[in-house]
Parts: C-alpha cells; sequence; structure tokens
C-alpha cells in the first residue's frame, strides 16, 4: 500500500483517497514573469511523477496545477518592458510548456489560470467578510489571522511567535501583523477588476483556494508544492478554506525539497543560477538526450531531501543512462541460445515487485532506480551467457514499462557521444585546466558512428586473417577516441561509446 509523507502530520501515513479509485491533486504552478530554474523543474517533475505512479496503481487522477498570472512582480516586468501584464503571461506560459515539454512533464487536466477565475475569488472572499474570517480597510479585504484558531498547523508556529515575512504586508491598518491580504485595491497603472470593495485585484493566497476548490471541491486528495510555499502560502491556504467552508481544505500535503548548486543555495547573486532553457541551451550538451538525462538526475534523490546540482552529479546521470541504453541494444539483438532464460525471468517478475515497494515507500525514486540498476547488471551477464530473443524483449519490455512511471527509457535511440566540451560550472582543475569528462583534444576528434564501424570492420578482418598485430592498433585507436570494442563469441565486434 502507498505511504505517504504528509506535512500536516510529519509522519508517513497510509494513502486512501476520498472516492474510491479516484485521486483529485491540485499542485502550486508558477508565477509567469519570467523563465523557469531548476528548482521548478524538480517540483514539476515529482508532482508528475507522483501522478504517473497514482495511474500505474489504478488510480484516475484530477491533477490541477494553476498558473499566477497576476502578481506585483508580473505589473514590475510588465512596466519595465513597456507593454501589457497580458503580454508578459503568455510568452512566460509559452515557455513554460516549452521547457517543460523537454522534460517530458505531461501537462495537468486542468491548468487555471487566477484571472479567468474572479468570480469564484470574489464569492470566496464575501463569504469569508460573511463568516466574520475577514475585515475590509477602505478597498482592502484582509484575512484576520487570530479568528482561525489553528492557524500555524501545518508550519509548526505559533502566531504569537511569527513575524511578518515573505510576500506578507506590513501594514499599520491590519488587526495583527500577520493577516494577510485577500483583495488588493488598484493602483494607477495596474490591472484591476470590480468587486463589491471596488476596483482591485486578488492577493496571492486566495487564488489557489479559489481554483481549486473550483475543480476538486471543498476537500480534496492531495495539495503539492516546494517546501518554499509551506509558509506563509498553504498555511493562508488553510486558513481561508477552512473559514469557509469548515471543512478540512486537503488531507495530505505533500512537498519536494530544495535545490542547491554545488553545494550553495541558488542565487542570481552568487551566479549560480541556472533557468531550464539555459541547461538546455548549452552547447556542451546535446538537445535530444538532455531532457532524459535531466529526469534521471533529479530523480536519483529523494523527493523531500535536498538536491544538489552539480557538473559531476550530471555527468553521473548521463554514465547511467548510458550503461541502461548500451544493455537495451543488446537486449534488441538475436539470440538462439537459452541458457540464462529462467533466471532473467525471475529477475524481471522480482523487479516489479522491488518498483512497487520502493515506489509504495513515499515515492522513494532512488530505491526504485536501485532496482533497475540490479536488474541491469543481471541482465548484462546473462546476455554474455545466452539469452533467447523472446525473454530479451521480455526484459526491454519491464524496463519500457516501468520506466514510463519515471518518464525514462522510452527512447529508441540513444548518443552515446560525451555531453562536455569543457566543464559546464566553470569549475577549473589544478594549473587551470577546467575539469571535464575527458580532454577538448579528444572530444573535439569524436568518430562519427560510420567511421567506427569502418574501424570495426577492419579489425574484424584482420583478427579472421589472424593479423593481430592490426586488430590490437585499431582497438587502441578507438580506445584514445572512447569508443570500447567488446568481441562476441560468434567472431564479430560490438561498440560503445
Amino acid at each position: 500500500m502507498l505511504s505517504i509523507y504528509n506535512t500536516l502530520t510529519r509522519g508517513k501515513e497510509p494513502f486512501h483517497s476520498l472516492q474510491p479509485k479516484t485521486v483529485r491533486m491540485y499542485v502550486c504552478g508558477v508565477t509567469v514573469y519570467d523563465y523557469c530554474h531548476i528548482g521548478h523543474a524538480r517540483s514539476a517533475l515529482v508532482f508528475d511523477v507522483i501522478r504517473r505512479y497514482l495511474e500505474f496503481s489504478g488510480y484516475q487522477v484530477e491533477f490541477v496545477k494553476n498558473f499566477t498570472d497576476v502578481d506585483d512582480k508580473i505589473i514590475k516586468r510588465a512596466n519595465e518592458r513597456g507593454v501589457s501584464c497580458d503580454a508578459i503571461t503568455a510568452e512566460y506560459i509559452e515557455a513554460y510548456y516549452q521547457d517543460m515539454g523537454k522534460l517530458g512533464i505531461r501537462r495537468a487536466t486542468n491548468e487555471p489560470k487566477a484571472t479567468e477565475h474572479m468570480t469564484e475569488i470574489i464569492e470566496l472572499v464575501s463569504t469569508l467578510i460573511q463568516k466574520g474570517f475577514a475585515y475590509q480597510v477602505a478597498g482592502d479585504v484582509y484575512f484576520q489571522v487570530e479568528k482561525y484558531l489553528a492557524y500555524g498547523r501545518l508550519s509548526k508556529r505559533k502566531l504569537e511567535d511569527l513575524q511578518a515575512g515573505a510576500r506578507v504586508d506590513v501594514d499599520d491598518r491590519k488587526r495583527h501583523p500577520m493577516d494577510f491580504a485577500l483583495w488588493k485595491s488598484s493602483k494607477p497603472g495596474e490591472p484591476s477588476w470590480e468587486s463589491p470593495w471596488g476596483p482591485g485585484r486578488p492577493g496571492w493566497h486566495i487564488e489557489c483556494s479559489a481554483m481549486s476548490m473550483r475543480y476538486l471541491g471543498e476537500t480534496f486528495d492531495i495539495h503539492g508544492g516546494g517546501m518554499d510555499l509551506i509558509f506563509p502560502h498553504h498555511e493562508n491556504e488553510i486558513a481561508q478554506s477552512c473559514g469557509a467552508t469548515g471543512k478540512e481544505f486537503a488531507r495530505y500535503w505533500i512537498h519536494n525539497g530544495f535545490v542547491q548548486v554545488n553545494q550553495e543555495k541558488m542565487s542570481k547573486s552568487l551566479g549560480n543560477f541556472f533557468t531550464i532553457r539555459e541547461i538546455f541551451k548549452k552547447s556542451e550538451w546535446p538537445d535530444d538526450i538532455t531532457g532524459e538525462m535531466l529526469r534521471y538526475f533529479l530523480l536519483a534523490t529523494q523527493y523531500r531531501g535536498p538536491l544538489d546540482f552539480s557538473d559531476h552529479a550530471i555527468r553521473e546521470a548521463k554514465q547511467a543512462l548510458d550503461g541502461f541504453y548500451d544493455l537495451f541494444q543488446r537486449l534488441d539483438e538475436d539470440d538462439s541460445r537459452s541458457t540464462g532464460d529462467n533466471v532473467l525471468g525471475e529477475s524481471v517478475r522480482r523487479v516489479f515487485e522491488q518498483f512497487n515497494q520502493a515506489m509504495d515507500d513515499d515515492i522513494n525514486t532512488p530505491m526504485a532506480l536501485a532496482a533497475f540498476q540490479k536488474l541491469r547488471s543481471e541482465a548484462n551477464k546473462l546476455v554474455e551467457q545466452g539469452l533467447s530473443t523472446s525473454v530479451r524483449r521480455q526484459a526491454r519490455a519491464a524496463f519500457r514499462e516501468l520506466g514510463s512511471v519515471m518518464g525514462l527509457f522510452q527512447l529508441e535511440k540513444w548518443q552515446f557521444n560525451p555531453i562536455f566540451k569543457k566543464n559546464v560550472f566553470g569549475e577549473v582543475g589544478p594549473g587551470g585546466v577546467t575539469i571535464g569528462l575527458m580532454e577538448i583534444a579528444t572530444v573535439e576528434s569524436i568518430l562519427t558512428n560510420t567511421e567506427v564501424q569502418l574501424k570495426v570492420d577492419e579489425r574484424n578482418e584482420a583478427r579472421k586473417q589472424k593479423d593481430f598485430k592490426r586488430a590490437d592498433e585499431i582497438r587502441q585507436f578507438l580506445s584514445a577516441h572512447g569508443i570500447v570494442i567488446e568481441d562476441k563469441p560468434d567472431g564479430t565486434s560490438r561498440w560503445k561509446r
């Protein structure tokens, strides 16, 4: 049975959906004023995999992920460029879809925009005023945190200890410093909508409550996002939603951990801030494999833990995928032998059990990858002993089926070329030499597949003629170019980079 770590209770809990075989899940999306960074990629991937595993387990998933398309940062960016807020949000929503598409992130069932749900937002604010949880000051409306007695139960903070923080405006008109805006009166040059309190726009927190309840109901199964959203955003969502309905809002709260770069907090001021498209556009990385490479890297750490984004970690992910796709090439070959069939068949059966155990344990993707790695190691040994074509296909199908849950192992072709001409993150070794996967001179002299195959054919002919000196020379030449030769029992050779 699936167990999930619930931030609300600070412990793992067996997952039970409100409706049999249906899961309703809401995840806070991005504020569309800039390109997405690697932290956004991690959050999107975490909930993409959670959704995929729930579906793999037989659930129908109603997945809602919003766009915040009215916000101070959006207004500032629009003013800087001298364009409308709509132009800014349209540009970055399209960029979001492009970036997430390269990562293989599936679109949610519904992806609402705040500006398209003003009716629901205004109705929710009105309800909170009527029930005594909110008050009006001129054209602004604030939620009165002292009225919600359970305030702080998600973040485990006491109200008396809290100070006004990020995205909570300090305003002498508030009854308590932590009261937060539900509705903001309009200022010159800002977008606004008509309301009972005058023209204005919604606060950040009320948008998610209104949209989630619009599509998933007053109580739903899972609410998710990054750990940075626990307070104040998700804490405020709970207060205003429960205050308005008198019901529990979300039953399970799931939060992914932060991303660091080379063991430092990601920050523009430190020069280690990378957007997804900057990573994809690195000339050192082939575009057609970077998406799966990044997925593997992101999934190699359990979603709740901190993740260190580094050159070394990316290389490791690439090398691991090289190993898997090398095996898949071998499994695609035909063989009349069947010496290892029974052993591999049992290993394939066992990997399904291990995969389910790992994913049921709070979506433990590193453990799931370890199960794949163990099967890869076993299959590589048994291929040498001999496997029938049918068992080879069975093993490849297992990798493909289970890998689809994680968005891995779906490609028919894989490029084994090195991924760096230079170190991506600028690490410098002794003597000022850039540390990379291999020397620049070696990388720049990469042989094409056709050139490699011609050399392999020449070597096969030399071996056939018993010219072993020439065969060794060709092997050494190819090795210097990063090509590994494997001699097969039938006298022919196969190669890989």
